[in-house]
Formats: structure tokens, C-alpha cells, sequence
């Protein structure tokens, strides 16, 4: 190649890398888009954050740190339907059971000083507890059936077939039933009065479950249990009267304690000392009420001249709660001879008294009108949706404790309370159900 080429080459390379740094120099920068992702690999995968677009206003969530919980919900964790079956009657019990023990093995060294786990050589004897129980019968079928309160189970208990039982108490720990219903001819009312098998712990029964029993006197009116749940008192025809008998149900021992002309009474025993007998309430009629020694046998009135009367004397029973046709509930103190009214509209054997004869739990109507009661709502004309309302006596002071009707229309009959005083059970009139009411 000749001098002359090499140069007009090099002049020519020259001027091309001059005009491409140029070109470089004056070009108009690319725009370029921020990166709001993560730095990692992951992060391109990460559909979420790395949008070119300006993103739109979005409304922040709301402060939810003072969220309440609506009334339903809240009523809802407190009221529980305790019976699959409606209930002719119920008891609170003591009823043994295993207790949850941790079962994990214990940690032992090993040969090389490794944790390894080890068994006890000798069987363990798995601890137990008594906790409440509700046992109850069918109203249907007679047959009774058992649950621990704080863990809602029903599991049949008997199978002894007693058709139409519309009224059972419990005596002896749970140990004795009475059942009440019609014979076959719809009119003569018979007292059946069993004893319950015995529990089997870690089961109901080893064996087929019967109650075995016997027959008290035929068309017994009224029956009531004493508070210590160990006798009864009923009342039976006599004549053209009634004659009342107490009966030890550890022994069998009957004693004739009552005999009146007069046969419409309804009683209730709510001390040692004090069985009360009243007259059956009706509007269109004056009621009375007294008090029955079961020891001395003697009689007294009490108070009366009250239309619609219904009546819970107290447990230590120096009050008596009482309403009217019109379903004013009121306390009367039997000493001092005066009542005060509570401001609460409903029947008083719609109610509860506490242990100790200070606190009333009642469930009371949402609204309730006319002056017809009780007869109206004994005959299912009238039917309650109830709210469940705590009386202090002393101060006459209410509270609302639950509006029942957010979870169930329950019409609430046989009120009662358990051991600690911070549940309460109640029949449900309208179907006959139990429920639970957690109080605290």
C-alpha cells in the first residue's frame, strides 16, 4: 500500500471516531424509571410496588383499636342451649371425671449425653375431679340424660321408657328422680319416684340403665322438694280435702304434716323451717299465701287479698317475692309486715333468689301488657320474650344482665343458679329446652 492510502485511512478513522463521540456528546438523554422494588432477585417477581404510573389516592383503613363487638355476638358467647330434648326437669350435680393430665414423656441423659425421652416403669394412676353436671329428663320418652356444664355434651343416662312426663325433680345428689304424668285414661296423675343407677367413672354405665322404683298415691296435686333436696312434700286427696305428707327419700318415712278443706294450693320449700302454701293465683280472684312448719305442723297466712297472686319465698325465709294481674313484682318482708316494690314487670316464679337472700335474678318480659296474669300465660295464650334482670333486695337496685331474644325468643321458667352463683339455667316455656347463662 502506497504512503498516500495509509494516511487518507488513517484521516478517515479519525474523522468517524470524532463524529461518534460527537453524536454521544449531544444526544438527548433517555428518561429514565426509578426502581420501588426490592433490590433482590425475588423482587422481579413481585408484582405489587413497581408500578410506572403514579399511583391513585386510596382511603387508609379505618381505626378498628376501639372496635366493640355488636350485642348479638356478645349474647351469643353468654347464652348456650344446653338440651338436644325438651326437659321435664333438671338438677345440678357433682359428677367425677379424669382429669387432663400432660402425658409427654419425661426427658432422660442418654449414653452420649443426648436428651432421650422415658416412659414411667409403673402404670399411672390417672387423677380425678368432681365437676358440675346437669342431669335431666325427657319429656317425651322418660329417659334421662347428663352433661358437664363447662363442656356441653348430652349423653343418654337411662333408658327406662316413661311416655308424656310433663313435670321431674331430683333428690340425693342426683341419685333419685320423680317423675309426674297421666296415665293412659288422660285424667288420674301418677308419681313415679325411681333411683338412679351408679355412675361408672369414664362412662355413663356398664350396663343396660334402668331406674327402679315405685308408685306414690295416685292424683297427687302439688309436690315441692326440700332445699337440701333429701324429702318432699305433696299433696294428696282426702275426702273432700287434702291432707300434706313429708317424705324422707333416704328412709321412706312419711309424715302426715297438713290437711285442709281447701284443695287448690301450690306450694314451694325454700328453708328448713318454712314450707309456703298459696292459693292458685287467677286474675279474677283474691290470692293468699302461708307458712307450714314441717316440724311443729303449724299454720299461718302470711298476706294476701291479691289478684293474679304468684309467690317465691326466700331462702332463708324472711321475704317473700310476690306479683300481681298485673305482673308488678314486689318483695314483703314477713317481719316488718311491709313491701316494696322492685320496678320489674313479670311473675315472681319467673325469678331466682341468690343463696344468701340478697340478689334476685328474674327473666322479665320485654313488654307485657293487659291485667289477665298469670291465667293467660299458664293457658299458652300469652307467650314472653325475656330479658334477664339482677335485683339487689337490700337497695332495690336493677341491672340488665341479658337480652335473651338477640339469640332466642325464651320464655324463662325453673330458674336456677350454679354452685359459684355465676351461671344461671332456665327452662325455655315456649319448647321446654334448657339453656346457660354465663352471669360473669
Amino acid at each position: 500500500m502506497s504512503r498516500r492510502n495509509l494516511i487518507l485511512i488513517v484521516i478517515i478513522l479519525v474523522i468517524l471516531t470524532a463524529g461518534f463521540f460527537a453524536y454521544l456528546y449531544f444526544r438527548e438523554p433517555a428518561t429514565t424509571i426509578p426502581n420501588e422494588g426490592g433490590t433482590n432477585f425475588f423482587s422481579d417477581f413481585n408484582p405489587f410496588g413497581q408500578s410506572s404510573s403514579k399511583p391513585t389516592a386510596t382511603t387508609p383503613p379505618e381505626d378498628i383499636s376501639g372496635y366493640e363487638p355488636d350485642e348479638l355476638s356478645e349474647a351469643a358467647k353468654k347464652l348456650t342451649r344446653v338440651s338436644n330434648v325438651p326437659v321435664a326437669g333438671y338438677t345440678l350435680f357433682l359428677k367425677e371425671r379424669y382429669k387432663e393430665i400432660n402425658l409427654t414423656p419425661a426427658l432422660s441423659q442418654g449414653e452420649e449425653g443426648g436428651a432421650t425421652p422415658s416412659l414411667p416403669k409403673n402404670p399411672i394412676s390417672l387423677p380425678t375431679e368432681f365437676a358440675p353436671a346437669l342431669r335431666y329428663v325427657d319429656r317425651a320418652t322418660g329417659n334421662i340424660y347428663q352433661t358437664f356444664v363447662d363442656q356441653i355434651a348430652e349423653r343418654k343416662f337411662t333408658d327406662t321408657l316413661i311416655p308424656k312426663v310433663y313435670e321431674a325433680h331430683f333428690g340425693l345428689k342426683g341419685e333419685v328422680v320423680v317423675m309426674r304424668y297421666l296415665k293412659s285414661d288422660e285424667k288420674t296423675i301418677q308419681t313415679f319416684l325411681g333411683n338412679l343407677p351408679k355412675e361408672v367413672l369414664g362412662g355413663d354405665s356398664l350396663e343396660k340403665n334402668e331406674v327402679r322404683g315405685s308408685f306414690l298415691s295416685e292424683n297427687i296435686s302439688d309436690l315441692s322438694l326440700s332445699p337440701d333436696a333429701t324429702k318432699i312434700f305433696y299433696l294428696t286427696p282426702a275426702g273432700d280435702g287434702v291432707v300434706g305428707t313429708v317424705m324422707d327419700l333416704k328412709t321412706g318415712k312419711k309424715t302426715v304434716v297438713f290437711d285442709s278443706p281447701f284443695t287448690e294450693w301450690t306450694s314451694y320449700w325454700p328453708s328448713a323451717k318454712m314450707i309456703t302454701l298459696a292459693t292458685k293465683p287467677s286474675y279474677a280472684t283474691a290470692g293468699h299465701v302461708y307458712a307450714l312448719n314441717p316440724d311443729t305442723k303449724n299454720f299461718s297466712r302470711i298476706f294476701g287479698d291479691i289478684n293474679g297472686l304468684t309467690t317465691l319465698a326466700s331462702p332463708d325465709g324472711k321475704m317473700i317475692l310476690w306479683s300481681n294481674s298485673n305482673l308488678r313484682l314486689n318483695v314483703y318482708r314477713i317481719e316488718s309486715r311491709e313491701s316494696t316494690a322492685l320496678g320489674i314487670q313479670t311473675l315472681a316464679e319467673k325469678c331466682v333468689w341468690g343463696r344468701g337472700s340478697e340478689i334476685l335474678y328474674c327473666a322479665a318480659p320485654k313488654s307485657a301488657t293487659g291485667f289477665t296474669y298469670p291465667d293467660t300465660w299458664y293457658q299458652g295464650e300469652v307467650s314472653f320474650s325475656d330479658e334477664i334482670w339482677k335485683v339487689e333486695v337490700e337497695t332495690g337496685n336493677t341491672s340488665l344482665i341479658a337480652d335473651l331474644s338477640l339469640v332466642a325468643k325464651i320464655d324463662g321458667v325453673k330458674l336456677a343458679l350454679g354452685n359459684g352463683e355465676n351461671l344461671l339455667f332456665l327452662v325455655n316455656k315456649k319448647d321446654s329446652y334448657l339453656w346457660k347463662l354465663e352471669l360473669e
